[in-house]
């Protein structure tokens, strides 16, 4: 039986039992990157190689943030996956001084088969307009078979598993006390509406669902005939006019067009055997990818693996964003779950985060930026003292680096 293992719920507090999709906490088959809380770091220059310390914390008290993005304006926009009440997910801006707002709340989040919420995941930004990640939710169950997923009758939401597109003025960013999104309003967008919402004070902000990925697809066993493979999406990069995802759940990256929303499979990634813990999980290491940048005209795309996460197991690679070939970039890490390039003077430098270290399996140890001045050189530490961080963006103009932690619900710094 394979390991299914997904990034938004392999980071678990809790080790996963199953299989696993992403990276969350849970079963191994169904495992999500549910990290526990938003710690964003501001990291020292590229050129860097001493540690940073422990950062200085920014804002504490995120609801399970995953995702980071960075506006023009310098703040940091925080996709939050929420709490256990349903379709808590939330997006909100944080300034470089800590000051938290609320751009959009009551975005669509669950609780699924692996007992954490999931909800928004990876964001992003160019000009004006925000694209956020909809993740897995409680779209899937838990099956009677461990680590397997039954579809859910009745989800919270009919827009998990979906790319939006938030328009939203400079005006907005500034001084907005918050939207709230409706269910009335997902289900407008679930069939094609654009939403727009207004605060009464003049201000507005325009939604749109820019693709819809199937929630699940059929992955039967003889005896559990209505088992199936959920859909996860975890990251994600603009290139151009094209959107490229990452899906934990479905070990793929979809390209989707984000004029027309088309989409397709640009590349697929297999199972390694599970060598190292033979007696953990399955026997099958699933890819589970998570961090996706852009670089050269390449796409990079970090592979985090399932259970039981054995070390030395987890790679960058590159990828061919027309022909979907793929070829190893930087290999023998653990639980790699996000990559920045970095700019002049740095070029041809690479940031990696490492949602947690350490040689056994699952979590033993604490989440790590590495620093390869090359992608064939040896890593410097630039951090060691994350608890299961899950993404990270560089200001370019100051040289630093906010990261989201997930068991802290913190935003740091690190300069």
């Amino acid at each position: 039986m394979s390991s299914h293992v997904d990034p938004s719920r392999t980071l678990a507090v809790v080790p996963p039992r199953g299989r696993g999709r992403l990276v969350s906490a849970g079963r191994a088959a169904a495992t999500r990157l549910a990290v526990a809380g938003a710690l964003v770091l501001a990291l020292v220059a590229a050129e860097a190689s001493a540690q940073l310390g422990p950062g200085t914390t920014v804002v504490s008290d995120l609801r399970r943030p995953i995702g980071l993005a960075l506006s023009n304006q310098g703040n940091v926009l925080v996709s939050e996956t929420g709490t256990p009440t349903p379709n808590s997910g939330r997006l909100s801006i944080v300034s470089p001084g800590g000051a938290r707002r609320t751009l959009l709340d009551g975005l669509p989040s669950g609780i699924g088969d692996v007992g954490d919420p999931s909800g928004p995941s990876g964001v992003i930004i160019r000009g004006r307009t925000a694209y956020l990640l909809i993740g897995i939710g409680d779209s899937a169950l838990a099956a009677p078979v461990p680590g397997r997923q039954l579809p859910n009758p009745n989800p919270s939401s009919p827009i998990f598993s979906s790319v939006l597109a938030i328009h939203f003025s400079a005006a907005v960013e500034k001084t907005t006390a918050g939207f709230t999104l409706s269910q009335a309003d997902q289900e407008a967008l679930a069939a094609g509406e654009t939403v727009t919402l207004s605060n009464g004070g003049g201000d507005s902000v325009t939604i749109e669902l820019v693709a819809d990925f199937p929630d699940h697809i059929p992955n039967p066993l003889p005896e559990f005939p209505e088992i199936v493979r959920s859909s996860n999406p975890f990251s994600l990069v603009l290139v151009a006019d094209q959107l490229y995802v990452t899906d934990g759940g479905r070990n793929l990256v979809w390209k989707v067009d984000v004029s027309s929303g088309d989409f397709a499979a640009l590349a697929e990634f297999p199972t390694i055997p599970n060598s190292l813990f033979p007696g953990v999980g399955g026997p099958e290491t699933e890819a589970v990818p998570t961090g996706i940048a852009y670089d050269d005209g390449q796409l990079l795309v970090t592979l985090f693996r399932g259970v039981p996460f054995p070390p030395g197991t987890s790679v960058v690679l590159r990828i061919d964003p027309a022909t979907g070939a793929q070829e190893p970039f930087i290999t023998g890490l653990k639980t790699a779950i996000d990559i920045v390039p970095e700019p002049p003077p740095a070029k041809g430098s690479y940031l990696v985060l490492q949602h947690s270290s350490g040689d056994g399996p699952f979590f033993p140890g604490p989440g790590l930026v590495l620093r390869f001045p090359s992608a064939s050189a040896p890593a410097e530490t630039l951090a060691d003292c994350l608890e299961r961080p899950t993404s990270m963006v560089l200001d370019e103009k100051t040289g630093t680096i906010y990261v989201a932690e997930l068991l802290t619900g913190r935003l740091a710094a690190f300069r």
